[in-house]
């Protein structure tokens, strides 16, 4: 998000309010040698973006704060658990066909596969059209033989940051990654059960409400 590029004007603003805050409106116009019906335009713009607070019967005072950093500081709070979505899994056993079918009936990029109740490996769109493609009988092929495996797979944990989603989704490339809890299988054997994914349409949505909300809940 590029930063909001101030005018000189406004920037000598915020530099009277952090000297004289609280200050009125009629106090900065008298210090600039303005109108206050002038001076309205550039307060609005401080105060919607973040930079003043105004408070009635009080005057203005320096927040410290722009919207890009407000939206920053939202996102790296913001967690997982709070704008994950439901996964759709299958088991390693489950033929290619019949998970490409649930591809397309869920209307998702990408297919998680567990084994024992575990995450063992994921499955997405390429992986599918790769096979399709070739001469494998995909009636009879397991989806764990074109799976990627488990640790190669990029995760998220519930208390990981919304922040902290996106940047492996853009980093490993791939369209959605699943949210995990660490767990130990009747077997004994510690594993990753899937609670969710957070997705390009996770994050994607979480932009239009923050719009749409005009930043309220920041």
């Amino acid at each position: 998000m590029n930063p909001i590029e101030l005018t000189n004007r406004q920037k000598q603003i915020i530099e009277l309010v952090k000297k004289h805050e609280p200050i009125t409106s009629e106090h900065i116009a008298e210090q600039l040698n303005m109108t206050r019906a002038a001076l309205r335009p550039d307060l609005t713009v401080l105060t919607m973006s973040g930079f003043l607070e105004a408070r009635p019967k009080v005057g203005y005072l320096y927040s410290g704060q722009s919207v890009n950093n407000m939206i920053s500081d939202f996102i790296k709070n913001l967690k997982v658990e709070n704008i994950k979505s439901s996964p759709v899994i299958v088991s390693e056993d489950t033929t290619v066909y019949d998970a490409i079918v649930t591809l397309f009936l869920e209307d998702v990029g990408t297919i998680y596969i567990h084994s024992g109740g575990l995450l063992t490996g994921v499955a997405s769109r390429k992986d599918f059209l790769k096979i399709a493609l070739g001469k494998t009988d995909i009636h009879k092929v397991p989806v764990g033989i074109i799976m990627t495996r488990m640790p190669n797979i990029a995760y998220v944990k519930d208390d990981d940051s919304a922040y902290d989603a996106a940047a492996k989704i853009i980093l490993h490339e791939v369209d959605s990654v699943p949210v995990v809890e660490q767990v130990c299988a009747e077997n004994g054997k510690t594993g990753y059960k899937i609670t969710g994914k957070v997705s390009k349409t996770n994050i994607t949505r979480l932009f239009f409400d923050l719009c749409n909300d005009k930043l309220g809940g920041l």
